[in-house]
């Protein structure tokens, strides 16, 4: 059986209504698994109407009466929250209405940094006393995340009984609120900044709303309730303008943290869970993937769907179904983008994030599932016999709107043998501020980061300042089937991208075929003439293969083949095939490389990379990675 999907960039279909209207997702809630793509078998085909497509939001959003659709008229006019709730009444004293208890887990070694002085970021330890919370010296965007979000509350928590985090907590805050007295320009008010913060806060709130640390929380709980007013206030007027993505999900949620916690919320509440659920519509694809194709993000939208929903469990009100629904569909694609060892590919910028903090976000959503093994707007497709996991970029990289921290990494593949990674990619381009030096993060979004073919040390999709991309891949065609074998049936993946056509007039081919006992792996990458005629001369190519850490990598006697041997003994062989009479240009090399774990620390390793001289006519390379003990 086969499959033949075109997918261009950002691409939403409505394959989307047939899965949620025939109920498979929502059948999760009762522990069964899932039938769409589900596995690693091909997907059915599915026609492409783009013009046809509809939201999540179209379809899971529970129609408002018409009372409830006149509050969030109102609301949304700037009428205030407590005249709409309790007419002709005097508005309520600022409190917090629930404690909530969120089954998300914070990082215990960052909670214990946290107590004894200094945050724990991408590896590096920045003493609390050091730090700049007003942004005059602006450090890292990942230090900025974790400072100006609060993220770290929950670490705190995990780390120690909350009588020993209350005082450290009241600490940072209260500097914090020092610096930023009132909404500013800086990037602590960012909009996906303001929205974690505001919920972090919501949901810890024991711990910075005590006033039972030093002589610094007596006046701290005033101070942050109406800090909490006021991001809230700040949070309506300015999230509609926020771009799709996890940002805007995030504010969303602060808004429907602060109107179930507050009180005279209910105004707020309604007008926050029509804009969260076009949100998430928003920034996800038909098959739960996020359209960033950051796995980071994807992780962090699971986490914040838990914590809001424990904050309707707190005030005892049934959460919108759009959420259960969004948090069930989004869970099987991360699981796809797990290797053996329990951690995250790297892609999109992020490094290979912890096992145990993958595992936690997913066993604190409640959700059991399957990972998703053939997938079309997610991009990653996934392919795994016996041991042997491979992961495969075959989608365009997301478009302006939805990208984070864009990679030009389409059509490069990662493979692992148990807990054992054997090619992989760089990663860590959103890492860096800690142990990762800043100037390394342009070079780790380039295509040369990736396990993948390079023309002319060109990115097949250009790379630009600030995270953003530039032109080049449009469209990825793919092509997935079974392929008959001797013994098990063989997975065969056929995927072509356009990056290099309008500067080279060629496309790039990649042929994954992974046995049916995972012990051989067959590439073939090929150079296809976009005209018929093709051009004359010759460019230059590299095929780039990055080895996991601790892999010992040793050239065979006549160039064309290695040994490649695991950390656990385990033994692949690398060769290049085909006709040596076509190949004299080519060679095999091991060169010094970077991978980057989900901690941010870069570690040197090796790559295998296959150089030589392609007919700009076109060309075929061919190589096998087959495992031998």
């Amino acid at each position: 059986m086969a499959t033949l999907l075109r997918t261009p960039a950002g691409r939403r279909a409505d394959a989307l209504v047939e899965r949620v209207s025939d109920g498979p997702v929502l059948a999760l809630a009762d522990g069964a698994e899932p039938n769409v793509a589900a596995s690693d078998a091909p997907l059915p085909p599915k026609p492409e109407e783009p013009s046809r497509a509809l939201a999540l939001s179209d379809i899971i959003a529970a129609p408002a009466g018409p009372g409830e659709a006149l509050i969030r008229l109102a609301y949304r006019m700037g009428v205030p929250g407590h005249a709409l709730a309790a007419p002709f009444r005097r508005p309520q004293a600022l409190r917090m209405l629930a404690t909530v208890d969120s089954p998300n887990r914070g990082d215990r070694a960052a909670g214990t940094a946290l107590r004894a002085g200094h945050f724990l970021v991408h590896g590096a330890r920045l003493p609390i006393a050091s730090l700049d919370f007003a942004g005059s010296a602006r450090p890292a965007p990942g230090v900025e995340r974790v400072l100006h979000s609060f993220s770290w509350l929950a670490d705190l928590a995990a780390s120690a009984p909350r009588a020993d985090c209350i005082p450290v907590a009241e600490r940072i805050t209260t500097m914090w609120l020092h610096a930023h007295r009132e909404p500013n320009k800086t990037p602590a008010w960012d909009v996906e900044h303001a929205g974690l913060r505001l919920v972090a806060w919501l949901v810890h709130a024991p711990l910075v709303l005590t006033g039972q640390g030093a002589e610094q929380g007596k006046g701290l709980k005033s101070r942050l309730l109406a800090a909490i007013a006021e991001t809230a206030n700040w949070l309506d007027r300015k999230v509609v303008r926020e771009g799709a993505g996890l940002g805007q999900v995030a504010g969303w949620a602060g808004i429907v943290a602060a109107g179930l916690l507050l009180p005279n919320g209910k105004p707020r509440r309604l007008f926050g869970e029509a804009g969260l659920v076009r949100a998430l519509g928003d920034m996800v694809g038909e098959d739960g993937g996020v359209l960033s194709r950051c796995p980071a993000a994807q992780l962090e939208a699971i986490r914040l769907l838990t914590d809001l929903i424990a904050c309707y469990d707190a005030v005892e009100i049934t959460p919108p179904p759009a959420l259960g629904v969004m948090r069930e569909l989004l869970v099987p694609p991360l699981l796809s983008l797990r290797h053996g060892d329990g951690a995250l590919g790297n892609w999109q910028g992020q490094g290979a994030l912890p096992a145990e903090r993958v595992a936690a976000v997913i066993e604190a959503s409640g959700v059991r599932t399957r990972p998703l093994g053939a997938v079309q707007g997610w991009g990653y497709q996934r392919m795994r016999a016996g041991d042997t996991l491979v992961q495969f970029d075959a989608a365009p990289p997301p478009r302006a709107r939805h990208v984070r921290i864009g990679c030009a990494s389409t059509l490069a593949f990662e493979l692992s043998d148990g807990p054992a990674r054997v090619i992989v990619n760089c990663g860590g381009a959103g890492l860096t501020g800690g142990q990762l030096p800043a100037r390394v993060g342009q070079g780790l979004r380039a295509t040369a980061a990736f396990s993948t073919l390079v023309l002319d040390n060109a990115n097949s999709t250009a790379v630009m300042l600030h995270g953003q991309l530039g032109k080049g891949v449009e469209t990825v065609e793919i092509e997935r089937r079974t392929v008959p074998a001797r013994g098990r049936d063989a997975t065969r993946i056929e995927a072509a991208h356009d990056g290099y056509a309008q500067r080279f007039g060629l496309t790039h081919q990649r042929i994954l075929t992974l046995s049916g006992d995972g012990t051989e792996l067959a590439g073939e990458d090929i150079l296809v003439p976009v005209s018929k005629k093709g051009k004359r001369g010759k460019i230059g190519f590299a095929i780039r293969f990055h080895l996991g850490r601790g892999v010992e990598v040793q050239l065979s006697g006549d160039k064309r083949g290695a040994s490649l041997l695991l950390p656990d003994g385990r033994l692949w062989q690398f060769r290049l095939r085909g006709d040596r009479a076509s190949a004299d240009e080519i060679t095999l090399s091991a060169e010094d490389s970077l991978w980057v774990d989900g901690e941010g620390r870069p570690h040197a390793t090796e790559q295998l990379v296959i150089e030589g001289l392609a007919l700009r006519a076109g060309g075929q390379f061919s190589w096998l990675l087959r495992k031998t003990g």
